[in-house]
């Protein structure tokens, strides 16, 4: 019994003058708890959301690059994770490059399109005389000293590139780090002193065996659509760290045309990608790397001497790398202005990022080192992946390490450091890049978007659409980068998308579908979040 009954209780017994005092208290007191029940609740309520829709239109007359694939590389951890027991190997494969769901509608994998395959260098074969300090980063070569091939090699390598297919990969790129060690200038797989590590009387060397490889996979039921014979020439290259070697303009143009022969007399129809650029403004300045930069004029202007524009087997696109380019945010946009511009002086070539993870500290925004699993490296990721394909207008976007053994922000999928057996463990990362690479597939068209009857975009919120016109599909992907929820409303060409289904990647979620019940034409996205919605 509470006190005001109890007082209650008590006057009327005894004394009618005091029966009226406890009354008055005990009317104060009810009162009072009751208003302060009543405030309390205010309190508590929610505060009414007062945030405004957002609107956000697809214009699918405003057509844009074609995509042509997502990507990532078996460099160098597959080489023993291909190796490990099936049911694990088979796992991480799965979440790399599947397109199916599961029971309740979650994807298993992020699809992706394009998997780069390492040709390594034969460092693996010298072991600790190689120079190269950390196991992980030597490489087998399928060229033994004899000049003899032993296509037994790289088998976890092979494993992956076979799962690849399997899943339904479409496309397979083959890339060295350095030539084979049997015919560099150091007898290692990396440079000395910032000078190249291949002679010119080798070129013709090295592009039959780039070729060799190339039909060497194809024979193992491989099919190789690209060679990439350069990485990174603006580097020197030296330190050991792992296989590689710079180069120069003029080398390039005489290595790929030694590799364009080659392909020529084995009557192979695989393409050359070049130039695989440190960074994405040696394309288009000269910069710090005299011989090394404007590539795109370089390789693809008529009138310069090291034209190569014409050979039979170069593609139709040139390649870059988005290291050290993605901050300050204003400054990143204007450098992927300047790839655009460049690539569109030289009549239909295209832009391939074909390599990123996060390196350096990024201006402060976000630092590479550390392994991080969650949600903050992999809003930067997408954040770079929408810059990429809607300011540099990049046709093509790959991730670095498909998987990695690091303490870095590096990979998709991570693994533990042992080279036999081990766990796996997913990163956010993996599935923002499967909000891409899971929908957009190839040959989808990137068209126009407005939002608020406005086509600019904020480093909180970018938005991008992509139409398949065969199946007449739309693919919107939505970065909130924000710290709150946001409503929005979708449109194509002013109508309402119908059939929606969407697909959220945020802090507990891993691109996992999202309900449409109590939602009707406006959708509510979570913060921090990576939004996939598509629509029939």
């Amino acid at each position: 019994m509470g006190f005001p009954f109890y007082c209650l209780w008590f006057s009327i017994d005894s004394n009618i003058r005091m029966s009226r005092r406890c009354i008055y208290v005990w009317l104060m007191l009810v009162g009072g708890v009751f208003f302060s029940c009543q405030s309390e609740g205010r309190e508590k309520q929610p505060e009414k959301k007062e945030t405004a829709v957002i609107q956000i239109n697809a214009l699918q007359n405003e057509i844009h690059q074609t995509i042509e694939h997502f990507g990532a590389s078996d460099a160098w951890s597959c080489q023993f994770v291909g190796l490990w027991p099936e049911q694990k190997k088979r796992a991480i494969a799965e979440l790399l490059f599947s397109q199916e769901e599961d029971a309740s509608g979650n994807p298993k994998g992020i699809g992706l399109s394009l998997w780069r395959f390492n040709i390594g260098a034969g460092s693996a074969e010298q072991g600790n005389q190689s120079g190269i300090g950390d196991e992980w980063r030597r490489a087998e070569s399928f060229l033994n000293a004899d000049g003899t091939y032993n296509w037994d090699k790289q088998a976890g390598q092979v494993w992956f590139a076979q799962a690849a297919q399997e899943f339904g990969v479409e496309h397979l790129l083959v890339f060295p780090n350095s030539p084979p060690v049997y015919m560099t200038n150091t007898g290692k797989a990396f440079a000395k002193d910032g000078g190249s590590n291949l002679s010119p009387e080798k070129y013709n060397e090295f592009g039959n065996y780039l070729a060799e490889v190339v039909q060497g996979l194809n024979q193992m039921g491989l099919q190789v659509d690209y060679v990439s014979p350069v990485n990174e020439p603006q580097w020197d290259w030296s330190d050991g760290g792992q296989e590689g070697t710079p180069f120069w303009n003029n080398e390039i143009a005489g290595i790929v045309k030694a590799l364009n022969s080659a392909l020529d007399e084995k009557g192979l129809g695989t393409k050359i990608d070049i130039a695989e650029a440190g960074k994405i403004n040696y394309l288009y300045e000269e910069a710090d790397k005299r011989g090394r930069g404007e590539q795109v004029s370089d390789f693809f202007h008529p009138d310069s001497e090291n034209y190569i524009g014409d050979l039979s087997h170069v593609g139709g696109a040139i390649s870059g790398h988005s290291y050290f380019t993605t901050s300050p945010y204003t400054t990143a946009i204007q450098q992927r202005k300047n790839v655009k511009e460049a690539v569109g002086t030289v009549e239909g070539l295209h832009y391939w990022m074909s390599e990123y993870c996060i390196l350096g500290d990024n201006a402060g925004e976000i630092n590479g080192s550390g392994r991080d699993l969650g949600i903050d490296p992999a809003l930067y990721m997408a954040r770079v992946i929408h810059n990429d394909l809607t300011v540099a207008e990049a046709s093509a976007w790959h991730w670095w390490l498909g998987v990695s053994p690091y303490d870095y922000k590096d990979g998709l999928v991570y693994i533990d450091y042992q080279k036999e057996d081990g766990d796996y463990y997913e990163s956010k990362m993996l599935w923002a890049l499967g909000n891409y690479s899971r929908f957009i597939r190839p040959g989808y068209q990137r068209i126009g978007v407005r939002i608020d009857g406005e086509s600019k975009q904020s480093s909180d919120l970018l938005v991008s659409a992509y139409l398949d016109s065969k199946e007449d599909k739309l693919v919107y992907v939505i970065v909130n980068s924000g710290i709150k929820s946001i409503d929005i409303r979708l449109t194509r060409n002013g109508k309402d998308l119908e059939d929606k289904s969407i697909y959220i990647t945020s802090k507990d979620k891993d691109l996992a579908p999202l309900s449409l019940d109590g939602m009707e034409d406006d959708i509510t996205l979570p913060a921090r979040s990576i939004a996939t919605i598509v629509s029939n």
